[in-house]
C-alpha cells in the first residue's frame, strides 16, 4: 500500500516537469526572435547612420580579414640595410685583456673616435689546446683566452660528445670565426647570398710564432680568395645547432662555385646563429695566414683576420666587391585587413575646418547634399573602441555618394 501512494503521487510531479520543459523552448523560441530583431535594428541603424556619418565599421572575419599569411624578407645584413661591408674598424675602446680573446668590427669609424659607428660583428681565434694565446691576468687556472674560445664555439655549435669541428671528413684543433651582430641577423643569415673574401698575407720577415697579428703584412702579389656557401649545391646539415653548409671556394658576381665537382673546403657556415668558422688549417696552407700557436704567445691571430678581409677590398678588380657580403633572413607573418568604404559611408568628416561659425554650421553648403571629404588614415580598434593602430595612407583619397574606397591594411608580426 505505501508503494502505491508513491505511484499516484509521482505522477503529477512527472507532468509538472514536462509543463517546464515547454515553457523552457517557448521561452527560448522568444528569445532567439528578440534577439533576431535587434539584430535586423541593428543593421537598420547602422544603414541610417552611413548615411549621416559613419565612425566605425566591424570587420567581417571571413571576407575582410585574412590572416596567417609567412612572406620570407631579406635584407642587407649590415648598418643601413646594405649588403655590403668593404671598410671596417677595429675598437680603441676594448681592453687589452678583451683583445686577447676577440676583435669587435665597426663600420663608419672606430667607435672611440666616431658617434655614428655602429657595431657589425666579432672576430675571434680558437685553439683546442689553448695555444695562440696567454693568460694575461694569471686568474685562468693556466687555462688560456683562445682555448676558452674553441670550447664556447664547440659547446654551442657541435653535437653532443663531439669535441672538434670538423671540414671535409677532416677535425681541426684551430679556427676562425666570424660572429654577426645578432640585432642584425635577425632570424638568420640568408644562404646563398653570403661571401667572404680575405687577401693573402706575407709569412716572410718574422720568426716563427712572432708573426703576431699586429705585425702581419699583406702578400703583395694582390692574390686574394672568395668563399661562399654551398646552399646552391645540396641540402644543409641539419643537427641539433640548426643548419649547417659548408664553406667553399666560390662568388657571388657571376663565377659561381670554384670548381663544384671538387671545391676547396674552407669552413663552416651556421645561418640561424650567424656564425662562420674557417679552418686555420686551410687558410694557412692558402692564402699563407702564418697562424701563430705557440704556447704561451699572445698571436693575436684575430687581427690577422681583420687584415685580410678590411684589405681584400683593394684587391679586387673593378665592379667585384671585397669584404663581406652578407644578407639577412627572417619569415615574416602577416594579417590583412580590407577596410571598405562604400559610397554611402564616410562621406562627413569631424575635422574643425568641416563647419564654421558658433553653431556648427558647413563651410560650404553644397556639403549637405554633396558632401566631399578625404580619407587620410585608417584606424583599428579592439571590441571596447580602443585605438590599436593607425595605418596613414600616402595621399589624401577623396569620398564622396559617387566613389567607394577599398583600403588593404597590413599588419607584420
Amino acid at each position: 500500500m505505501a508503494i502505491y501512494n508513491r505511484s499516484i503521487s509521482n505522477t503529477p510531479i512527472r507532468r509538472a516537469v514536462t509543463n517546464r520543459a515547454e515553457t523552457s523552448r517557448v521561452s527560448v523560441d522568444v528569445e532567439a526572435r528578440r534577439l533576431a530583431d535587434d539584430i535586423i535594428r541593428e543593421r537598420d541603424l547602422e544603414r541610417v547612420i552611413s548615411r549621416q556619418g559613419k565612425i566605425f565599421s566591424r570587420f567581417d572575419t571571413i571576407d575582410d580579414v585574412l590572416s596567417n599569411n609567412v612572406e620570407t624578407v631579406t635584407r642587407g645584413l649590415f648598418t643601413g640595410n646594405t649588403g655590403s661591408l668593404t671598410t671596417m674598424f677595429t675598437s680603441s675602446n676594448l681592453t687589452a685583456t678583451q683583445k686577447t680573446y676577440y676583435q669587435e668590427i665597426f663600420s663608419s669609424g672606430d667607435p672611440a673616435l666616431s658617434t655614428n659607428a655602429s657595431a657589425e660583428l666579432s672576430l675571434a681565434y680558437g685553439h683546442f689546446a689553448g695555444s695562440g694565446s696567454k693568460d694575461l691576468t694569471e686568474n685562468l687556472n693556466n687555462d688560456t683566452p683562445t682555448r676558452a674560445i674553441y670550447k664556447q664555439y664547440a659547446q654551442s655549435l657541435l653535437e653532443p660528445n663531439d669535441k672538434k669541428f670538423t671540414f671535409n671528413g677532416v677535425d681541426s684543433s684551430h679556427i676562425y670565426i666570424l660572429n654577426f651582430n645578432r640585432a642584425r641577423i635577425r632570424e638568420k643569415l640568408d644562404p646563398g647570398n653570403f661571401e667572404i673574401t680575405l687577401a693573402a698575407l706575407s709569412g716572410s720577415g718574422f720568426p716563427n710564432n712572432k708573426h703576431t697579428g699586429s705585425n702581419v703584412v699583406v702578400d703583395g702579389t694582390g692574390k686574394f680568395i672568395q668563399i661562399i656557401d654551398d646552399s646552391s649545391l645540396s641540402s644543409a646539415t641539419v643537427g641539433e645547432s640548426g643548419q649547417v653548409y659548408n664553406l667553399i671556394s666560390g662568388s657571388l658576381d657571376g663565377a659561381g662555385i670554384h670548381s663544384s665537382t671538387d671545391p676547396v673546403y674552407y669552413g663552416l657556415l651556421y645561418p640561424q646563429h650567424g656564425i662562420a668558422i674557417l679552418n686555420a688549417d686551410t687558410l694557412n696552407s692558402n692564402i699563407n695566414f702564418g697562424t701563430v700557436t705557440g704556447s704561451s704567445v699572445q698571436g693575436e691571430n684575430a687581427v690577422k683576420l681583420f687584415t685580410s678581409l678590411s684589405t681584400s677590398s683593394a684587391m679586387t678588380p673593378s665592379g667585384v666587391n671585397g669584404g663581406i657580403q652578407a644578407r639577412s633572413s627572417e619569415q615574416v607573418k602577416s594579417t590583412y585587413y580590407f577596410v571598405r568604404a562604400k559610397n554611402a559611408e564616410y562621406n562627413y568628416s569631424n575635422n574643425p575646418s568641416y563647419v564654421t561659425g558658433s553653431l556648427g554650421q558647413l563651410t560650404f553648403n553644397t556639403f549637405a547634399s554633396d558632401p566631399q571629404t578625404y580619407i587620410t588614415s585608417v584606424g583599428l580598434y579592439n571590441e571596447r573602441n580602443e585605438l590599436l593602430a593607425v595605418a596613414k595612407l600616402s595621399q589624401p583619397l577623396l569620398k564622396n555618394f559617387t566613389r567607394e574606397a577599398l583600403i588593404k591594411v597590413k599588419l607584420d608580426f
